[in-house]
């Protein structure tokens, strides 16, 4: 679902890219009101958690991939307004240093992934959880189902966006520009992909993660009300741990063979239709920059344990990432609640 860049026209990009903006600057507004600073080491340990899901690709029937993003979780626990800044964090690290998905298609990826995913997810839970007692088995059934149309419904997003590029962007003799797949091909791939195992992937494990909350903490499930939660000492020692583990076991994704649709180089598309649209040629190379690109290690790749190697040097280059962003974030909200108080 990382739309890489060249797929969009610059005129997509930047409307996407406006509107998403905008709506993360009302969710940084939110999250500065409603986040405790003492609470930003768990957003961190959430957004790492959603960076390394990432990187676990699941083979899907037709010979692609696709991955869960664990923006649902996130939503669950914090709200959507302050899981769309998480998701937005692994994803920005993401396309800047290992060049997955587009920096020019960045508003696109964010829009579907980090909102159209998060709000749609906690709207279902929201609505099927209702005022259950946290305990309530409702919650779980509220996160599947939230968490699967949540992922299906960005998948959507990425496929209209595929799209209306042949339709609004060809030349004279109707050409495409950017991506060639038509509405008819892409939402149909897009959805497939994820209907038929990214989306479960992603409701079993916001379920499981509910459900072990459940059991070991169930206070962590009460952040966005905290006037309701009894307890406001965390220990998070042991998921930091869990979501090292996790990230040692991240080259599990490269067993996967094939690549995701709509996230191949331009000679992949040539390879597919016969030429590569010129939009798309002009901008695929627009970042070249990517430190890991592929999660892997320039000129060390050429067996399965260099890729292997690659895949476990990004998984904690990114988390280290993300550990120093938030923690960049969480000096800033204590010094604010502080001149406040």
């Amino acid at each position: 679902m990382h739309i890489p860049d060249g797929y969009l026209s610059p005129q997509t990009d930047a409307v996407m890219g406006i509107v998403t903006a905008s709506i993360l600057a009302i969710a940084t507004k939110k999250t500065s009101k409603t986040l405790s600073a003492k609470y930003i080491p768990l957003l961190s340990i959430g957004a790492a958690f959603s960076f390394t899901l990432m990187m676990f690709n699941v083979p899907i029937p037709d010979g692609t991939t696709a991955h869960a993003v664990g923006g649902s979780l996130l939503a669950i626990l914090f709200g959507p307004w302050t899981a769309a800044i998480g998701v937005a964090i692994a994803l920005v690290i993401q396309a800047l240093f290992f060049g997955d998905g587009g920096i020019l298609a960045l508003g696109a990826n964010l829009f579907n992934m980090g909102i159209v995913l998060p709000f749609v997810s906690y709207a279902i839970y929201s609505l099927i959880a209702g005022n259950s007692v946290i305990l309530s088995k409702r919650r779980l059934v509220g996160a599947a189902i939230g968490g699967y149309i949540g992922l299906c419904a960005a998948a959507v997003c990425a496929g209209i966006e595929f799209g209306l590029q042949p339709l609004l962007f060809h030349t004279a003799n109707g050409t495409p520009l950017y991506s060639p797949y038509g509405l008819s091909v892409a939402i149909p791939a897009m959805l497939f992909a994820h209907v038929t195992v990214a989306g479960p992937v992603e409701a079993v494990v916001t379920t499981m993660v509910i459900a072990y909350l459940q059991r070991t903490n169930p206070a962590l499930l009460e952040l966005r009300n905290p006037s309701e939660s009894k307890s406001t000492a965390f220990r998070f020692g042991k998921y930091v741990i869990g979501l090292l583990v996790i990230a040692i076991f991240t080259p599990l994704g490269l067993l996967a063979s094939g690549g995701a649709w709509g996230e191949g180089g331009a000679e992949d598309v040539k390879a597919q239709i016969g030429y590569i649209p010129s939009g798309l040629e002009k901008f695929a190379d627009f970042w070249k920059h990517a430190i890991f690109r592929d999660y892997g290690i320039a000129g060390y790749d050429q067996t399965f344990w260099q890729q292997a190697l690659g895949y476990l040097v990004s998984a904690f280059v990114g988390v280290l990432l993300i550990g120093l962003i938030t923690y960049v974030i969480g000096r800033f909200v204590g010094k604010k609640s502080q001149s406040q108080s």
